[in-house]
């Protein structure tokens, strides 16, 4: 189990994290928020890369902040910018990454980098240069250096942003059998990736946590409560100052609008099934307009 509790960090006077507290249970775990809302701050923090200015951290008993080596030992991480040596093969970089991992056996290590280049289906391309390899080939690699060790808690930060759906699939159905083992924290702001992975999740936006629980309680909670339409461009921003829009997509050139109401809002409107994406922007929209008032 990993617990959060009141978690602060602030960069200047820009502060990124606003008394945070998670508790994180084994399985698979999504942070889910917009870009800069805090995410990236606490998966650094979690990991070790930089301290809070208030708050505490625990992994299993142990505090990250107050035995960091001991923590890194039990963690695998893959940042949002993963850089590779792109003149390296992935055989050779991850056999050095397993160097400063603590595998000093050859044969181990070799075992090592071997299962795990077969793990994540990168074994026939072992020898080729890391930069030739595409995103979801890079990401998979990452991966895999995150996996050295049998680490307990693996943090992933926005893994599936700029891959194309087939790599996309490919790399969730790769994390998902991870997650049945160890405690793996998701941080992304793509909706579909929590909704098809996490038994668990949070929103965060602004450095807070605005919700966070089972992806199924959540939806739940809207039960008959979204309706959709399809309206005039002319009429959208009427609509929008009328309703709680909760989001606009475009069908055919024309939008169509989700708008969170308990009752019918007007003639017109059809009652939708709710999803994680309207409890996502439910929980935006209702943050928003406290921070307004």
């Amino acid at each position: 189990m990993l617990s959060i509790r009141n978690l602060s960090k602030s960069y200047g006077d820009v502060q990124a994290l606003r008394d945070v507290s998670l508790e994180v249970p084994p399985g698979m775990f999504g942070l889910l928020g917009p870009n800069g809302a805090g995410k990236s701050s606490l998966m650094r923090t979690v990991a070790t890369l930089q301290d809070p200015d208030s708050g505490s951290i625990t992994f299993d008993g142990i505090d990250v902040a107050a035995d960091k080596d001991r923590i890194r030992r039990t963690l695998g991480y893959l940042p949002q910018d993963f850089g590779v040596y792109p003149k390296v093969s992935a055989e050779d970089m991850l056999d050095h990454f397993a160097v400063l991992k603590g595998y000093v056996r050859r044969k181990e290590r070799k075992e090592a980098v071997e299962a795990l280049l077969h793990q994540v289906n990168l074994w026939e391309v072992r020898k080729r240069k890391l930069g030739t390899f595409s995103g979801g080939m890079r990401q998979r690699f990452g991966i895999a250096q995150a996996l050295l060790g049998n680490p307990r808690l693996v943090i992933v930060d926005e893994p599936t942003a700029g891959l194309d759906p087939e790599e996309r699939n490919r790399f969730l159905n790769l994390l998902a059998g991870i997650g049945e083992q160890v405690v793996v924290i998701l941080s992304t702001h793509i909706v579909e990736d929590v909704a098809d992975l996490c038994s668990r999740m949070a929103i965060i936006a602004r450095g807070q946590v605005l919700m966070s629980g089972e992806p199924r309680e959540a939806i739940g909670t809207l039960r008959e409560r979204v309706w959709s339409r399809l309206v005039s461009k002319t009429s959208l921003a009427d609509y929008q100052k009328r309703y709680t829009v909760l989001s606009t997509r475009l069908i055919g050139g024309q939008p169509l609008i989700h708008v969170y109401s308990e009752a019918l809002p007007e003639q017109g409107f059809q009652p939708v099934v709710a999803g994680l994406e309207d409890v996502y922007f439910r929980q935006l929209r209702a943050h928003g307009a406290a921070a307004q008032a």
